[in-house]
């Protein structure tokens, strides 16, 4: 159980980390969110993936799934907050 929660802090640490380098602009949200945030992307593209491939339980997804929910995550969210607004 421990390994179980301490894979899934590394897993939304590491996600969540490439997605904030890959979405343009600076990210405050601390540590903490940067871990959320990768852990609901792999979540989110996890339950997205089981819905396109027929497969009726929960699953979450693999690194490149989690890495590519937590960039999705992470854009919704800076549109809900208002964040990152593009000057003009």
């Amino acid at each position: 159980m421990l390994w179980t929660i301490l894979g899934w802090i590394v897993l939304g640490l590491v996600a969540g980390f490439i997605a904030r380098a890959v979405v343009p602009g600076k990210d405050d949200i601390g540590i903490l969110r940067t871990i959320l945030l990768g852990i609901l992307g792999s979540v989110v593209f996890g339950a997205i993936a089981g819905i396109f491939t027929g497969f009726n339980g929960f699953q979450p997804a693999g690194w490149i799934g989690s890495i590519i929910g937590a960039i999705v995550v992470l854009v919704i969210y800076n549109k809900v907050t208002g964040r990152k607004k593009v000057r003009g």
